[in-house]
This record gives structure tokens, sequence and C-alpha cells, in this order.
């Protein structure tokens, strides 16, 4: 049969009709046939809502496309060309958990950042690498687009443990940055060069003019003026310009983690005390989307889900795939395996670069050596992740140790391994790996204290 099929693992996702919207701008370039939603049997129900708006979506359409929904993984995946993940491993109630219970004792609990962020690679890993063994043996030829968060730790996972290379990891913070930016300086996108380097959620970006003069310091003096395209999901802490001037490069958005630390977990503790962390905020703008889903007249992508803080998702997953497809080397920063692209790292670790895109996939741009500050922070972060995906792979408590000792938003001691131990707890129906370290737990008495995140245990 003519045409692409593509399976999406998590279909049920809000960010769905985002997927769509990007597909059907690329249908000329990307011919799809028929798209496969598959879910679990908890998100069944919004698999059903969401998956009848995406086939409103093409039938408002020029192209006809079809639908299917499924909770048969390896029906979805069976001769697919391209798998992408968006799922979330016991669904927004563990970013719940993964928030709370760290926040309780006052540090941050962020989704991919910090303790939070460990534990949801904890419960997601294992999935992705049972998914690459069904595409090994349902559609060895596919490409895997890996959204799924953490990311970085995800995709690394896949190529690391999962011996797998057709794949690419994607996030929306660099397309946000690429597509707000210009614009500062009064020029087009496709007007300036950008290099990139570091892994997911945590990279820097330096950026040229069509004549190759750096212009990098000219947009950190803009961005102190402007709007600096911040994703919805992040407190819009200002850096510190010195900082910047002195880096010469420009950091996501996620670095006011890192950078202003003390400033963005005060402001997190607050929204915990108050009006509920990012997770139980989001719960509600999920909710509000799905109620508007539900509209049998509603045929595109609605501006509420902007406030999602995945905007310009279908820029970065399905360029992607129409690049791959019709091997039209875009460039786009993905997460891929480093080779040589950033020095201060090993070749066959996953970094988070600029590359082009076609047929045979990510050829990474290089950006060499990283000033002395960020090359030590760059590679605190890279062990603390293979530490945390080695935890994930094989369940071994004192590698789990390591990596919340390493990881910059943990402080280490005592309080550390308690909230360490009460997310084991929390999560324990989704880290079998870890079976032994929890009846020890179990037995030893520990038990969750934040009541919000007991309650959905």
């Amino acid at each position: 049969m003519t045409g692409v099929k593509i399976a999406t693992i998590g279909g049920g996702s809000s960010y769905t009709p985002e997927l769509m919207e990007g597909f059907i701008k690329r249908y000329e370039e990307l011919p799809i046939r028929e798209i496969w939603l598959v879910d679990i049997e908890a998100g069944k129900e919004k698999l059903e809502i969401v998956g009848e708006m995406a086939q409103r979506m093409w039938d408002a359409s020029p192209y006809d496309v079809k639908i299917h929904l499924t909770l048969d993984r390896e029906k979805a995946l069976k001769d697919a060309d391209f798998v992408t993940t968006q799922f979330r491993v016991g669904l927004l109630n563990a970013r719940v958990k993964d928030e709370r219970i760290p926040a309780y004792y006052g540090m941050l609990g962020q989704e991919t950042n910090g303790a939070g962020g460990m534990f949801k690679a904890f419960r997601t890993i294992p999935i992705i690498l049972g998914i690459v063994e069904d595409m090994k043996r349902l559609c060895p030829n596919a490409w895997l687009i890996n959204f799924t968060n953490p990311a970085g730790m995800v995709t690394e996972a896949i190529v690391r443990y999962g011996k797998w290379d057709r794949v690419i990891g994607l996030c929306n913070v660099p397309v946000g940055a690429i597509m707000v930016e210009p614009g500062l300086l009064g020029k087009k996108e496709n007007e300036l060069i950008y290099k990139f380097a570091g892994v997911n959620h945590f990279h820097w970006h330096k950026v040229a003019d069509l004549e190759g003069n750096d212009v990098t310091l000219d947009i950190i003096d803009q961005l102190f003026k402007e709007d600096n395209g911040l994703p919805k999901n992040i407190h819009d802490i200002p850096f510190y310009k010195e900082q910047l001037h002195q880096m010469k490069m420009i950091p996501c958005g996620y670095h006011r983690y890192y950078y202003r630390q003390e400033e963005m977990l005060d402001h997190a503790l607050e929204e915990y005390k108050t009006i509920g962390t990012r997770a139980e905020q989001v719960k509600k703008t999920e909710a509000e989307l799905f109620e508007l889903y539900k509209d049998p007249n509603l045929d595109h992508k609605p501006e509420q889900l902007e406030q999602r803080g995945g905007a310009h998702y279908s820029d970065a997953a399905c360029e992607t795939i129409a690049s791959i497809y019709a091997n039209k080397n875009t460039q786009i920063v993905v997460s891929t395996k480093n080779n040589g692209a950033v020095p201060d790292l090993p070749a066959d670790c996953v970094v988070e670069v600029m590359a082009y895109l076609g047929a045979d996939g990510a050829r990474s741009v290089a950006f060499g050596e990283l000033p002395t500050a960020e090359k030590g922070w760059l590679q605190v972060m890279k062990a603390m992740e293979l530490l945390t995906i080695e935890a994930a792979v094989t369940g071994d408590y004192g590698t789990a140790l390591q990596a919340f000792t390493i990881n910059p938003l943990v402080p280490s001691g005592d309080t550390a391994r308690k909230v360490m131990h009460e997310l084991f707890i929390a999560h324990k129906a989704h880290l079998p790996q870890f079976k032994e370290t929890i009846e020890r737990l179990e037995k030893e008495g520990v038990e969750v204290h934040d009541e919000v995140a007991k309650d959905l245990i």
C-alpha cells in the first residue's frame, strides 16, 4: 500500500490535536494513509474523545485520512513507518505526586528536573524499552519520534539500552526560541543561524546573522526588554544579564531552575501552598480542553491548548517526520547521539543539538567546547542522567541514591532520602523493577506525608 502509516502511543493526550494540525499542514509532502492512536485502558475515554476530534479535523481538510483508535499497541505498531510517543505513565496524578512530595519537604519536584523528573524517568524508561522491543518485531524500519518527558533521558535509554538508533528526541523549547528571537532584531526566522549544545531542558545556543556575525549578545540585550518566548509552564524570573554576557550564550528557559534556583523554588512552594502545583493547574486545563474536544462542531485546534505548555509541538514532531520521509534536510534541534558535536561529553551519549534531518536521520551541527562553567554544569547533568537511566533499568537502590545525590536541584542528605523513599511508595504500582526496595520501605513503615499525594495512591 502507498502512503504513510503513523502510530501515536499516548494518543489520548490533549496534545493530539496539535499533532493532527501539523500533519494536515504538511500532507502534500507527507502523504499519510492512516493514523493509529493507541492508549491504555485508563485512558480509553480520553482516547475516544480526542480520536473523534482528530477525525473531524481531517474530515474538515481536503485529505482522506482515517483515524484508528485502539488499546492494542501491537496492532497500532504493525508495519508503521513512524511511531510517535507522548505518554505519561501514571497519568497526571503521577505528576501531582512527583511535584507535591518533594514540595512537602521544601524541594523542587518539577516533572523533568529534580526529584520528580527522576521518578518520571524511573516509570517511563522500562515502558519505552518495551515499545522498542515491539518495534523490532512489528516495524523494524520505522523511526521512533519521542516527545515523552524526560525526553533526553528517554532517548538516551532507547539508544543505550534499547540498542535502537532510529530514534529522534524532540522538545518544543528550542522551537519557541527560534520563532521569537529573530523578531527581536527585526529579522525573519530564516535570517539567523542557530547552534545549540547541551541536553534536553539544559541547553544553550548561539546565534549569527547570514553574514556570519555573532548576534548572540544583541539578542540577550533584547530579551531583557521584550517577550522572551518562555513556555507557559516556566515562571518568568529574569536571568542575570551579566552572567549571560559572560557566557556569550543564551540558556534555555529551564536554566532558571539552576541559575535562579532560590527564586524558582520559592515560587514553586508558594503555588504548592496556594493554587496548587503546576500538575494540579494542568489537570484543570486538561479538563477544560476535553470538554471543548467533546463539541461535535469543533474541527480545529483550540487556542486554549497553547496554555498547556506544549506550544509548537507539531512544528517539531511533524516537521521531523516530514523531513525524514522526504529527505528534506531541514534544520531542527533534536536529541540524538553526540558523535563529537559536543566534545565535552562522550561521543556515544545523547545530546540536544541543531541537526539536519533527512532520510538517514540526524546529522548534528558541531558546537565546539563550552565555557568553563557551562562545561561543568553539563557534565554533572549528563552524569545524573546516566545514573537515573541505569537505576530505571536495573532497579538498583544505590544507583538511584547516587542520581539523587548528584542532581543539583536535590539537596543531598537525609531529607533527600525521605523524599526518594516516599516517591517509591507513592509510585509503587509503576515501579516493578524496584519491588525489593519498596517492600523493604513498607516494612520500615515509610508513608507519604503530603495529604493530596497520599489520597492519589
